[in-house]
């Protein structure tokens, strides 16, 4: 959260003028000397309108979320991301939705993402600068008199504030009401700077004591950063305990289909050989049907041959002595990768 600026501003103009139409009762206009033109068209409470019942699900969905796993993260969004996400926290906050005793923060993570998470007891803020039990309402004036002089300038120059006579005068009255209050409170009103609309007006308001309550959110946030790196300390030797148990598995499994392909590949000679023993053995009998009856060349020849092939079959055969364990060999990365992927993430 950047600190850059120890002035509030409070404006009011053309841009604004909708909004104030909505907040002035009938009573307030005729205070001030003037009628609407025409009866204001009946709107539906904000509650009900589509996009305060959008925001309200989502800060519903939000909470749910934060119960549920602690902290939210929304890593790599754009500015209307970050925008909307705000207006979501800000939301649950002015409609009371945050648990009792708790409130939402939001910090930066990894750049331009947020991490919400639920903190405990209340904004720093809003122990500090919420309203007073006794006295906190700023009291608004009903006339336009003894006026701070940044207020009366505004008044008695016509080119700003442009706006119809009985807001203008509300607004005047605004303005005069928070000039009181903040003098009062031994803060400084001083005219407002050159960012206003030229048909606007507006005063600044110096509060150099909220220093504090920079310095006690500053504090707090240094808690939460401490906080979350912690738990993402924890939580990358968990992840560090979790792959290895994943790496002992995975160089288990590559073992394990080394010695498969040994066992296959012996299966397979000793299948050759029971084979050839077999024919070994056919032709042994062959010769003894054709003893006598066969020529002695042709017979000596076949005698010959039988002899070889056996001699031939016993060299090969897997078995002709006992097989030791097979030697394994440390597993590829490949190996590993295939092995041990999805285990512990």
């Amino acid at each position: 959260m950047g600190w850059n600026l120890d002035v509030v501003r409070l404006a009011f103009g053309d841009a604004l003028r909708d909004r104030w139409l909505l907040m002035i009762d009938d009573d307030s206009a005729i205070a001030g000397g003037g009628e609407p033109t025409e009866p204001a068209k009946p709107r539906s409470p904000y509650g009900e309108r589509p996009v305060a019942r959008a925001r309200r699900t989502k800060a519903q969905d939000l909470l749910e979320r934060l119960f549920a796993e602690g902290r939210v993260r929304i890593t790599d969004p754009d500015e209307d991301e970050v925008a909307e996400w705000r207006r979501v926290v800000n939301y649950a906050k002015r409609h009371g939705l945050e648990p009792v005793g708790k409130r939402i923060e939001k910090v930066p993570y990894s750049g331009p993402g947020l991490e919400l998470f639920l903190a405990e007891g209340l904004h720093p803020n809003a122990r500090s600068q919420g309203p007073k039990a006794a006295g906190g309402l700023v009291a608004v004036p009903v006339r336009l008199g003894h006026l701070h002089p940044v207020v009366a300038a505004l008044r008695n120059d016509e080119s700003r504030l442009l706006m119809p006579s009985a807001l203008r005068r509300r607004s005047l009255l605004l303005l005069q009401g928070l000039a009181a209050e903040a003098v009062r409170r031994g803060y400084e009103v001083r005219k407002a700077g050159s960012s206003f609309h030229p048909r606007e007006g507006g005063v600044d308001v110096s509060v150099e004591e909220a220093l504090g309550v920079v310095l006690g959110e500053i504090e707090a946030r240094a808690v939460a950063d401490a906080r979350r790196r912690q738990d993402e300390q924890q939580a990358r030797a968990a992840r560090e305990v979790r792959r290895q148990a994943a790496m002992d598995v995975a160089r288990e499994q590559a073992a394990r289909e080394q010695l498969a392909q040994v066992l296959h590949e012996e299966a397979g000679r000793w299948h050759g050989t029971a084979v050839l023993s077999a024919y070994c053995m056919a032709l042994e009998r062959r010769i003894d049907e054709l003893d006598g009856v066969a020529d002695e060349p042709t017979l000596d020849s076949a005698r010959r041959w039988l002899h070889w092939a056996r001699g031939y079959v016993s060299s090969i055969d897997p078995l002709s002595r006992l097989p030791k364990m097979p030697d394994t060999r440390g597993p590829t990365p490949e190996e590993l990768k295939r092995h041990e992927s999805g285990r512990w993430k």
